[in-house]
């Protein structure tokens, strides 16, 4: 193989952040924007985005949320209404005072998150409970300011689906934060072929003026976690501040109960970072943009492309996206452009294969290439993409289990985190011992999952002696 232009991309084992920017730039996923912070998705890594888009969003309508879209701007007083929400968001927040030639009797909020327009819309449009449970979700972008900025995983404007709920009850509304985590689970599972740590938040970790915040979790090729979707139960907290009421059957008015839950554009990021090696990106076939590409070998020669044309037609007519790269490029470039860019079948056509009935075929998550008989190209290729779909899942499964380490003291905690993996460790609950490890050692709560075992008598990261029924099972890590 031709290694001159994967030779362009840092060694992923030495210095991974590298490694990472160079995937990104050179496989033409994104590009930095001309505001520092921000980022172009260029095409290829929009595909992507489209891909994960259409699977999560027939995911969210089948659980009865229909999608609608509200504004960008946001009156500075609606941010102010939530107390907690605003002192969450205040150091990220971008503000508009100037517009229009002149200065703004109000400020303007772009858009960090929509609770609060959303909320101001709710209160108009909610008046019984023949009105209830009420459902959306929008595609949008939200701004953050943030001050480190990497493409996909933290950038200062991204893209994401964020659903707002209300419900009649709290155990309503609950069973629906519940519901749309296990929605994400299973996206990230069976299409993004990433396996989840999911529970619930810490309050320090909590969403600004939620309850209770649960999340999913994946663990990246360096260790690091790398939060990948949020539900939230914001209990009654937004009702009361922007007045959401319904007249309930009993006739009286009640404030409504709230979720809200959201997955951006960093989860290309997790793809990134969970699947690549040495060669660049290595996609699922579910989001690959490309699933085969073909590479006809000596195309001038007499029946190849015909050949070539009748696969295309038959595995585009089955569904499966394929592309032709009869350019004049060399076989090697278009391997090693095509491998960079995770593509997850590479088929080489040329006379021999012609003659023998023969096809080759180069699979991206093992790197292997094989030879069979051409058949029904259309079952074969199939098969392949599911059965690359699954192998991505169970050897980012089996990652996932050999880096998750049980720990019983702090120095344990340190040095699994350190060596790259999720410490899984009992924690006394206490908000000070938690802040204390992140300013000590950067390690961070991630979340508690839902069964819970007391493995030891001593909180791993303060040494405080725990009784039976203290303390929680807890997932710690360093985190993007």
């Amino acid at each position: 193989m031709n290694n001159e232009f994967v030779k362009k991309i840092a060694d992923m084992k030495t210095d991974f952040p590298q490694w990472y920017t160079d995937v990104v730039l050179k496989t033409e996923m994104a590009d930095y924007g001309p505001v520092k912070g921000t980022m172009v998705i260029r095409p290829y890594g929009y595909a992507v985005w489209e891909n994960m888009q259409r699977e999560m969003d027939a995911r969210i309508k089948a659980h009865g949320v229909d999608n609608a879209y509200f504004p960008l701007f946001i009156p500075y007083s609606y941010l102010s209404k939530e107390a907690e929400h605003v002192e969450g968001f205040a150091p990220e927040v971008a503000v508009v005072t100037y517009a229009g030639g002149e200065e703004l009797a109000e400020k303007i909020v772009v858009r960090p998150t929509s609770e609060t327009v959303i909320c101001n819309m709710f209160s108009k449009w909610i008046q019984s409970y023949r009105d209830l449970p009420f459902k959306v979700n929008q595609w949008c972008n939200v701004v953050r300011w943030e001050k480190t900025t990497r493409p996909f995983l933290r950038t200062s404007e991204f893209l994401w689906q964020e659903g707002h709920t209300l419900h009649a009850t709290a155990e309503d509304a609950r069973e629906h934060t519940l519901e749309m985590l296990e929605v994400y689970r299973e996206f990230c599972e069976n299409v993004l072929a990433i396996p989840m740590f999911i529970g619930q938040k810490t309050e320090k970790e909590k969403f600004a003026g939620a309850e209770t915040t649960y999340s999913i979790e994946a663990i990246m090729k360096d260790g690091k976690a790398l939060q990948s979707g949020t539900s939230h139960y914001l209990g009654q907290n937004f009702s009361r501040a922007f007045d959401i009421k319904f007249l309930d059957k009993d006739g009286t008015h009640k404030n409504c109960y709230q979720t809200s839950w959201g997955t951006s554009t960093r989860l290309i990021g997790a793809l990134i970072m969970t699947h690549g090696d040495q060669r660049g990106l290595v996609l699922p076939p579910k989001v690959a943009p490309i699933q085969v590409v073909i590479i006809p070998i000596a195309a001038q020669k007499e029946g190849v492309m015909e050949a070539v044309r009748d696969m295309e037609s038959k595995l585009k007519g089955a569904g499966i996206r394929v592309k032709v790269d009869d350019s004049d490029q060399t076989p090697g470039w278009k391997f090693n452009e095509y491998e960079m860019k995770g593509v997850p079948i590479r088929i080489e056509f040329g006379p021999k294969d012609l003659q023998n009935g023969n096809l080759t075929v180069f699979r991206r998550d093992t790197n292997e290439k094989t030879t069979t008989p051409l058949g029904d190209i259309v079952s074969q290729i199939s098969d392949l993409l599911n059965e690359i779909q699954r192998n991505m899942l169970e050897r980012a499964k089996e990652f996932k289990e050999a880096h998750t380490i049980t720990c019983y003291t702090r120095d344990e905690v340190i040095k699994a985190v350190n060596d790259g993996n999720f410490a899984r460790a009992m924690w006394c609950g206490d908000r000070a011992c938690e802040e204390r490890l992140k300013d000590e050692t950067a390690i961070t709560t991630r979340n508690m999952p839902f069964k819970q075992e007391h493995i030891s008598d001593t909180c791993a990261c303060c040494g405080k002696k725990l009784k039976e029924d203290e303390g929680k099972l807890i997932y710690l890590a360093k985190a993007y």
